[in-house]
């Protein structure tokens, strides 16, 4: 099968090299010469081990759904929306706040999203070293030129809720209140905080096991000192245009997983996922809301 490991932003995206792969010419007037699917993902880890991981999943899929089916590293989520409105990526990988945007720029469609620990929903955490005087959230209010690392401008529970909360809080500008450290990955922005490089972090909850088997004493070294509110869990979305019965036999194929230890074990490799449910739009509404406060920044 062939595979190739995109690391480049979406302007790259935009050259024929992957249409050349099929995915590129995929749109509803000529569905039915649909002959290749490609898959986009952004780096929870390093990308490097997300594109071998993935490796299972693409023959599984391909054999599912009798198209070929090819995995994506992109370096960021405005190039996987980029990817997805320019319809070179047909199947996304997207975080709550990045289908939010993909929705309205790109007319993506929800379909699933992730299971983790039980729950369709999880929590942003905020992360100090153990021996920071930093003891509560609100702490990180009382002194201005912190430096803060989080994954991505666009990360929901990296950067966006963290933000909305720390500005419900009382923060007027996070630029003059904050260093801010945009690091590429939640593990990294763990990283900064064991080498000493960060003040807080803010990641899902627990970014703590992605270092785990590096660093065994990692649970006694970092502290948790708190959670935002619920956020939906990530989505697995399609591009505009994609057939109904290929998007149902999407569907089908993914939540066939269920019942595939192997297959979950990859998807918990990649994303700690544990389970796969369906989704609908309006699961996302909370993050519609934070999108709100911060369209105008993240326009451009």
């Amino acid at each position: 099968m062939f595979k190739r490991l995109a690391f480049s932003l979406g302007a790259v995206l935009l050259t024929g090299t992957l249409a050349a792969c099929g995915g590129g010419n995929n749109n509803a007037a000529d569905n039915e010469e649909i002959d290749t699917l490609v898959m986009g993902f952004i780096p929870s880890q390093d990308a490097g081990e997300i594109a071998t991981t993935a490796e299972p999943l693409e023959e599984f899929l391909s054999e599912e759904l009798g198209i070929e089916v090819q995995a994506e590293v992109m370096v960021d989520f405005s190039g996987l929306i980029e990817a997805m409105r320019t319809q070179q990526v047909d199947i996304g990988f997207l975080n709550p706040f990045g289908f939010v945007q993909a929705e309205n720029r790109a007319d993506v469609e929800v379909i699933l999203k992730s299971v983790r620990h039980g729950e369709d929903s999880y929590v942003a955490q905020y992360t100090v070293p153990a021996d920071s005087p930093i003891e509560s959230i609100e702490d990180l209010l009382e002194e201005e030129g912190l430096v803060w690392a989080y994954a991505d401008d666009l990360s929901t529970s990296g950067f966006l809720f963290p933000a909305k909360q720390l500005i419900d809080m009382g923060v007027d500008n996070l630029d003059n209140h904050f260093q801010r450290f945009s690091v590429g990955g939640h593990d990294n922005a763990i990283m900064q905080l064991i080498d000493g490089q960060a003040d807080f972090a803010t990641t899902f909850d627990d970014a703590r096991d992605t270092l785990a088997g590096e660093f065994p004493d990692i649970y006694d070294d970092l502290r948790v000192i708190g959670y935002t509110d619920p956020i939906p869990n990530d989505t697995i979305s399609v591009r505009s245009g994609m057939p109904e019965e290929l998007k149902q036999d999407i569907v089908d194929a993914f939540m066939s997983l269920n019942d595939n230890e192997e297959m979950l074990a990859i998807m918990h490799e990649i994303y700690t996922w544990d389970g796969i449910v369906e989704a609908d739009s309006e699961d996302y509404d909370i993050v519609r809301e934070v999108f709100a406060e911060f369209e105008d920044d993240l326009a451009n």
